[in-house]
Formats: structure tokens, sequence, C-alpha cells
């Protein structure tokens, strides 16, 4: 009874095995073609476009945190190229309105009635350059259209279309001009994602490849690999990677010390378990697997909750990160076999 009990498990069949892994070389191949156009003019960055693929294909949303020059706008861009769908930027500045984002309500006088303009929210791929250059006001237009892929305005709700994704960059919150967000506005995204600056070697690469394209015209040699229909599939493909129960405890496990950590004063939600364990199925399709592993989870652990974790006063006045404290407890917990 247990055998069978064990065959009928989702990615223990093997018809359905095989079905997932010819859905995957396809995958695996539009992907690869894919990154062969960001890398047209990205050097490097490698693991920075995984997470932003795994991102917009666990139907989350990615926030780009780094210092100013170093590719967050660009990649971004970049990443938009490759998709059949609608794009939008949004450049968020201290004077800029919720309306702004949003759209408003106007008086159509040919017609007596009020009509609804949409604001550039209502796209498929959105780029909200500089969040935190927004005041709090204009940040929280966002919270419900993030979290629900709606906008409720003078009553009435608009439903955004499918696929729905949102990357937004940010400078250090010490950087001047810039509004921390809060923290109801972090967990709209599923990953942040800290951008360095490159390698010594890539630098190198970055300068040989742009001398002599100085206003960076090979961004119109990027072309569309996918389209929404594609993205819906690959969503499904994502769904069917097969994870361990034993897996599953490992993720709640580490989201569950957080919560009781004495360097950490506000642990990780049910949210970033849940983020944890789409984002680490994503990765492995990435990967072209069909099944999660170990690495797949802590790879992702950091990117998930170093911005859902608020760290005691004494622990950030040691310049102790959350980075720091997210690695400890994942190294610490015992990892399944």
């Amino acid at each position: 009874m247990e055998n069978s009990t064990e065959e009928n498990l989702p990615g223990n069949n093997p018809a359905e095995i095989e079905q997932v892994d010819n859905e995957l070389i396809q995958f695996s191949s539009s992907i690869l073609n894919l990154k062969k156009e960001i890398h047209k003019i990205i050097v490097g960055q490698d693991e920075v476009i995984d997470l932003m693929l795994a991102g917009l294909l666990s139907s989350g949303h990615v926030l780009l945190e780094g210092v100013p020059g170093i590719a967050k706008t660009l990649i971004a861009k970049l990443l938009a190229k490759t998709l059949s769908v609608d794009f939008s930027r949004i450049q968020f500045t201290p004077d800029l309105m919720p309306t702004d984002v949003t759209g408003t309500t106007v008086f159509n006088m040919q017609k007596s009635e009020f009509t609804f303009n949409k604001g550039p929210i209502f796209s498929n791929f959105v780029l909200i350059d500089e969040i935190n250059r927004a005041p709090a006001k204009t940040q929280a237009a966002l919270f419900e259209v993030m979290e629900e892929r709606q906008i409720s305005i003078d009553g009435k709700t608009h439903h955004l279309e499918f696929p729905f994704f949102v990357i937004a960059t940010q400078n250090p919150i010490e950087q001047e001009g810039t509004y921390k967000l809060p923290e109801a506005q972090l967990d709209r995204f599923i990953f942040r994602i800290k951008m360095k600056y490159p390698s010594l070697e890539n630098e190198k690469d970055i300068l040989k490849r742009f001398s002599e394209d100085f206003s960076l015209s090979s961004i119109s040699n990027v072309n569309p690999i996918l389209s929404s229909a594609d993205l819906a599939s690959f969503k499904t493909i994502i769904e069917k990677i097969h994870i361990k129960d034993e897996l599953i405890d490992y993720i709640a496990k580490i989201t569950h010390a957080t919560r009781n950590h004495g360097s950490i004063f506000l642990g990780a939600s049910p949210r970033a378990s849940l983020a944890i364990l789409r984002s680490s199925k994503a990765l492995a399709a990435l990967s072209g697997r069909n099944f999660v592993t170990p690495d797949d989870i802590r790879r992702v652990a950091n990117p998930v909750m170093n911005h859902r974790i608020i760290l005691t006063p004494e622990k950030e006045m040691e310049g102790v990160t959350a980075d720091d404290i997210i690695s400890e407890i994942s190294l610490s917990i015992e990892v399944p076999r």
C-alpha cells in the first residue's frame, strides 16, 4: 500500500517525469537563447540574470539594489527587450504623485461622463527606476497592484493582464535624497538582489566591448525571445518541478529559525517560505533539472529574506548584515540527504 502511495506522488510517475523532461529541454533552449541576447550587451552578472529570471518565472517582483553606474537599469531594460510583452518605465522622483503611477479619472466633456485613464503601471513589464527617490505616499500606490495584480480606484477594480512583472532599482538608502522603503513595500518583492561591482577582468571586457560604441547602439541588436504564451507555459513547467518533503521541511526550518534568533528583531513570514519554495523550483528548472536540491534553496534564501528580516539595533551597530545572519542560519541547519 505504501509503495502504491509513493508511486502516485507528483513527480514520481515515470510518464509525468518524461513529459517534464521533454518540456525542460525546450525551456532550457529558450532560456539559453534569452541569456545570449542579454550578454550581447551585459558582461558577467550571471547570478543577477538567473535570479531575475527566477523572479519572473515565479510570478514575483524583483528589487535591484546597488550604487549608481553598475547597469541596474540597463540589465532590466535588456530583459524587457527579450520579451514580446508591453513595457513601461517609471522614473520615481520626489514630486511624483500616486496618480502618476496608477492613473486617474477625468471628465469627458463630449460624453458627459467620467473615464479612467490608465497610468504606466498598466503594463506587462514595468521598470521602476530609483524607487526610493519617491516619498512613501507614492510608494504606497504599488501595494495593491504588486500583490493582487489589480488597482481599485473610485470604487472600481481594474485587473492587469498576465504577465505582470515589476523590476525596481534603488540606490543604497544612505545615499542623499532617498526614502527608505517600508517593510510592507519590501515584502512585495520576491528578491532583493544586491548588485556588485564587476570583476577586473569583466571591467576590461566592458571597456573593450564599448570602446567604439559610445551610444550603446548595439542595444538595438537585442531581439525578443519569449512571448506571454511562452511565459505561461514555462510557469506550468516550474510548478511541476519536484521537491521532496524533506526539502520542504528544510525551508520551514530556515524561515522558522529567523523568528527565534537572538540577532533578529523581526523574522521572516510564511510569505518568505513560499517565495523560497517557488523560486527554488524556478532555479532548478533554469539549471535543467526536474527536481529541487538543497543548493537551490540556499541559493535563494538570502535574496528572499535579506529585506524581510529586521536585525536588533545592537547587531546593526556592530555592522552585522541580514545576509550574514541568513547565511549563518542556513549553515546551522542540517541539510537533508
